[in-house]
């Protein structure tokens, strides 16, 4: 199922000025452009324009929730890839593609961006641009780019292939590949409660997700989730965390050696702030210890939690 759908729009374009030098007492003379070359130039103004006409009657088609007049502006073998590199072919594989996606988000607009657009020949051209999705998916990105390539058929110009392409979020990535040893389920037995977290990636793998669940000695059972990702705001590692008993709580996440400390500021269900430094170290690929210290809720000082070792579980089926 496509997450985006990348096509043209025709947007407004600049305006040129020429600013002469009142101070110079001869004008620079601009040779003219010749007769074959102004007709050339003219020709290529027109049938971009008749190539964003086409994008626009695409997206007017979305926006109406009409898979057939859609999969008409493509040409008749032309091709759709979405992001996971799957490949649609064909008016009638492409309209039903559609009409599944759109009959699943009735009320989707779409919106997108012509970032180039130009003749590769009189009869091919290349689009460049971006899509905006609204309302959102929940888990893609904010937009997705694409490219577009278009031919002329029958006199008209129709797309021949238009392909997304993945959008990641590259400084996400490069900030928690360092955290993708996580990834998989933990379990830790210490002073008679039982620890399990489930590390995964999720959102295109910008963001690692967390479910946690602790059986304490008395069977009662406390547990939450936690997300993981890059803050563009600080710059820095951050953590968003929602308990089963209505606490939240954001953590900062600084490098350490082998690990990981995480200042955790946060509120009881009851409003009351709450503050810990979690302290996240890897022993090897099967083993890594916790502990949380400087705890303290409101203003009273808690005592420093013991250490405790989880060990990674097999993945199922191994």
């Amino acid at each position: 199922m496509p997450r985006q759908f990348f096509f043209g729009l025709s947007l407004l374009c600049g305006m040129g000025a020429i600013v002469a030098d009142a101070q110079s007492p001869t004008p620079v003379r601009v040779p003219a452009a010749t007769p074959a070359a102004a007709a050339q130039a003219v020709s290529e103004n027109l049938e971009l324009a008749a190539i964003r006409q086409t994008s626009s009657a695409f997206v007017e088609a979305f926006n109406k929730a009409d898979a057939k007049a859609i999969a008409q502006l493509w040409a008749k073998d032309g091709e759709y890839v979405d992001e996971s590199g799957q490949v649609t072919v064909g008016r009638l594989k492409i309209e039903e593609l559609y009409q599944t996606f759109l009959a699943a988000h009735p009320k989707m607009q779409i919106k997108v961006q012509i970032d180039s657009l130009r003749l590769l020949s009189d009869q091919t051209a290349i689009e460049d641009g971006r899509s905006m999705l609204s309302p959102s998916i929940p888990g893609a990105p904010p937009f997705s780019r694409y490219t577009a390539i278009h031919v002329k058929e029958g006199g008209s110009w129709k797309m021949a292939s238009v392909r997304d392409l993945p959008t990641a979020n590259p400084a996400a990535r490069r900030q928690l590949a360092d955290l993708d040893w996580l990834v998989g389920k933990w379990v830790a037995e210490e002073h008679g409660s039982v620890s399990e977290s489930v590390f995964e990636w999720t959102a295109g793998r910008s963001f690692l997700k967390r479910t946690y669940t602790v059986t304490h000695p008395d069977r009662s059972i406390t547990s939450g989730i936690q997300i993981i990702g890059y803050s563009p705001l600080t710059e820095q590692i951050q953590s968003w965390n929602f308990g089963s008993d209505g606490s939240v709580s954001i953590g900062i996440w600084t490098s350490q050696p082998n690990g990981w400390a995480a200042a955790i500021r946060g509120l009881t269900v009851e409003g009351t702030p709450t503050f810990a430094v979690n302290v996240l170290t890897r022993i090897d690929d099967q083993a890594q210890s916790w502990k949380s210290i400087e705890r303290r809720i409101g203003d009273v000082p808690l005592a420093d939690t013991p250490e405790i070792i989880l060990k990674r579980q097999p993945a199922p089926g191994k």
